[in-house]
């Protein structure tokens, strides 16, 4: 029986493509860089902070990454975090299923995570947040999935993952949890949706009773 949920952040909880976009342009164009292109956006939009500020500015030796790093943490967030967009069915999805099941995040952002939930007033529903910061390893590496499972104590067939990236499907495949492809019909995953409310009807949710308390 399902027990847990958990859930990539950009892509799935939020559009945060355009924020991402916006953020490392502003690291690049204040140590007088050009901007990405859209490689390196898509490689930024899924990876962990520094292998994408290492992939950005590869081709910048010159450049101490560890000062592009310390720049990064200097910046507000705040104005980045106001171009980011709650998926459209998130809060009536996660009101259903928060009495029913544990929820829980893991994500390869950083210090951006709890900030991000704080604003948009998503923090109430998540009892584990794992990201690339307080992970022994980023994603795909299993560690984050691995330390929400025995935290709630529950085995990988109880579990389920909701993602958007080949790093998401690889992730829930390194603990033989099964995923779910948000909105990326490419990925290789038991199941595919194209927003939140379909997951409902999934084989994992037959039988819950949603309406009722658990």
């Amino acid at each position: 029986m399902l027990k847990l949920i958990v859930f990539d952040c950009d892509g799935v909880l939020f559009d945060s493509r355009e924020s991402n976009r916006h953020f490392y342009n502003h690291l690049l164009h204040h140590f007088g860089k050009p901007p990405m292109t859209e490689e390196e956006c898509d490689f930024a939009h899924i990876h962990n902070t520094m292998d994408a500020i290492a992939h950005i500015f590869r081709h910048y030796p010159e450049l101490d990454l560890q000062e592009v790093d310390r720049f990064r943490l200097s910046c507000d967030y705040a104005p980045f975090l106001q171009m980011l967009t709650v998926e459209r069915d998130l809060t009536t999805f996660l009101d259903t299923v928060h009495p029913h099941y544990h929820l829980a995040i893991s994500t390869n952002r950083t210090n951006t995570m709890e900030p991000l939930l704080q604003k948009f007033q998503l923090r109430h529903y998540f009892g584990k947040v794992m990201t690339a910061q307080n992970a022994k390893r980023p994603k795909p590496a299993p560690d984050a999935l691995l330390e929400i499972l025995s935290h709630y104590d529950c085995s990988p067939d109880e579990s389920i993952y909701i993602g958007d990236s080949t790093i998401d499907q690889l992730h829930a495949g390194s603990c033989s949890v099964p995923f779910i492809a948000f909105k990326n019909r490419r990925l290789d995953a038991a199941y595919h949706v194209e927003g939140f409310m379909e997951i409902l009807a999934l084989p994992p949710f037959a039988g819950q009773h949603l309406g009722q308390d658990a």
